[in-house]
């Protein structure tokens, strides 16, 4: 019924929005295995190339073969864990979202669908080592990073500092897989780079979580705090700029201009370390690593020229 105002004129009832609509199943079932962190494997599962005495047919289908079993397998551990973190997920101001933990996918349709992406990704390996493109020994680092990350939702993401490193340890083993899955050796300094950049990003997503959902939801932000976490940040920012420096310096991909490479892309890899942690402690961000990084136009301008001065280097390097 209309409501008379003081005017004496009646005022139609305000109309409610309508509700927004639920996804799909099949866009609850896309959510799960996170197709916007694809892009960690896409990254870094490639640079195994980098030290290819010549980058050959085999060695490309390598490394492709290498990023769809990884991405599998990063799939398979995200629905696991969500599966595992669905009642912690609930107390989370944005994870209560996740279609497991908001009730919209079943805990039987979610293991239903675990099985399958375990199966798809034995099939692909096993396809990969039919066709000659890898070795039965060359999928080792896949297979260690399953098994860890079953460890890590069984219980040590509850362990302080070993909850974030086995996280960082990951990334390190999708670095593994791309160099031998692409015939090439597993290069010390850039593999100690990839840990401690990684090491980094997990630490300023922590500091984000303390501020945002605070212990309850992780328990092992119990074993931090916010002083301790930024000495960490820190310290960690300036062994990956080390490691950087020295694996540039030493890498055959740039033959004997590796020195005057790491001196002149050394400012973009400690501008790129310092605005992330500018993000991290000044902004408040870092709770999404990927998408602060990728959002942020400063860090992909800088990252547009570091890539260009690099690949301007490679180029010198080879016809050297």
């Amino acid at each position: 019924m209309a409501t008379p105002t003081l005017t004496g004129r009646q005022t139609r009832p305000t109309a409610r929005p309508p509700s927004p609509r639920p996804p799909g199943l099949l866009a609850d079932l896309t959510a799960l295995v996170r197709p916007g962190q694809w892009t960690k494997n896409l990254v870094v599962v490639p640079l195994g190339l980098l030290g290819a005495p010549r980058l050959d047919g085999p060695a490309l289908a390598g490394a492709l073969a290498a990023l769809v079993v990884f991405t599998l397998a990063s799939a398979l551990v995200y629905l696991v864990n969500d599966l595992g973190d669905r009642d912690r997920d609930r107390r989370h101001p944005e994870k209560r979202h996740r279609p497991i933990a908001a009730g919209r996918i079943g805990v039987g349709t979610a293991v239903a669908f675990a099985a399958a992406l375990a199966l798809l990704l034995a099939a692909t390996v096993g396809a990969t080592v039919a066709t000659g493109v890898a070795g039965p020994a060359d999928w080792w680092p896949v297979a260690a990073y399953v098994a860890l990350n079953a460890a890590y939702s069984k219980g040590l993401k509850h362990v302080p500092l070993l909850d974030v490193f086995v996280v960082a340890l990951g990334f390190v083993l999708r670095l593994a897989q791309g160099c031998l899955a692409s015939g090439n050796p597993v290069p010390s300094w850039l593999a100690l780079g990839v840990f401690t950049l990684c090491l980094l990003l997990v630490l300023g997503k922590r500091r984000h979580e303390m501020a945002v959902g605070g212990v309850l939801h992780r328990p092992a932000l119990r074993g931090y705090t916010v002083g301790f976490l930024d000495q960490l940040l820190g310290f960690t920012a300036v062994l990956a700029a080390v490691s950087y420096v020295l694996h540039v310096q030493s890498s055959a991909v740039f033959g004997p201009h590796g020195p005057l490479v790491a001196v002149l892309t050394a400012p973009c890899a400690l501008f790129g370390l310092a605005r992330y942690l500018q993000l991290v402690v000044v902004d408040a961000g870092g709770g999404n690593p990927t998408r602060a990084l990728f959002a942020d136009r400063t860090t992909v301008t800088n990252a547009l020229l570091w890539a260009a001065l690099l690949a301007a280097a490679w180029l010198l390097g080879r016809l050297g």
